[in-house]
This record gives structure tokens, C-alpha cells and sequence, in this order.
């Protein structure tokens, strides 16, 4: 799956969680303007994908202390440039681990 068969399923009702783990769905969740689904989602993993999302996800709501937080956790520098960047960088990343050929 690449970032445009990603970006077809936002207009979905759920992310796929038989494909999607659990920090693109955060990333699924965001993108469709849920935050608080998508820190629903990661703010209890112990993964570093997931912390890096919720590093993402505390940029995005502001509260840049616990994104720093969320950064080291993740083992990732801090992002320098846009949000949207960012999202697109991880959502990226994220998609190349999965393995996934077929859509929901």
C-alpha cells in the first residue's frame, strides 16, 4: 500500500485494523480530523511508531512539552517543518512496513 491508497481510505468509514496497525490507524484517525481518536489510539502503546504519532498528534494540538517527550520516546529528532509535512513523512514510513497488497 502506498500513501495514495492510504489517502482512499480516508474517505472510508474505519481504517482496515486487520492491516492497519495501530499507528497508521491514528494516522487514518487524524487525517479524517479525529484527534482524540487517533491519541485514543496510541497514547497507551509502548512502540516506537505509535509514540512518534503521539509526538505528531501533541505538535499538532500544541502542547510542544509533551510532543518533546513523545519525541525521545520515539528515538526521532523533533520535526522542523509543517505539520502536513510531518504527516505525510510518518504516514510514509509507516506504510512501507506494511505489507498489506489488497484494500479493505
Amino acid at each position: 500500500m502506498n500513501t495514495e491508497e492510504f489517502l482512499r481510505l480516508i474517505g472510508k468509514q474505519r481504517p482496515c485494523p486487520q492491516i492497519l496497525p495501530k499507528a497508521l490507524q491514528a494516522m487514518w484517525y487524524d487525517k479524517k480530523g479525529d484527534w482524540s481518536k487517533a491519541h485514543e489510539i496510541v497514547q497507551n502503546a509502548s512502540d516506537a511508531d505509535s509514540a512518534r504519532v503521539h509526538a505528531y498528534l501533541h505538535r499538532k494540538e500544541g502542547d510542544l512539552s509533551n510532543a518533546h517527550y513523545w519525541y525521545q520516546r520515539s528515538g526521532q529528532l523533533e520535526f522542523a517543518g509543517e505539520l502536513n509535512q510531518e504527516w505525510e513523512q510518518i504516514t510514509s514510513v509507516l506504510l512501507k512496513k506494511v505489507n498489506a497488497t489488497h484494500e479493505c
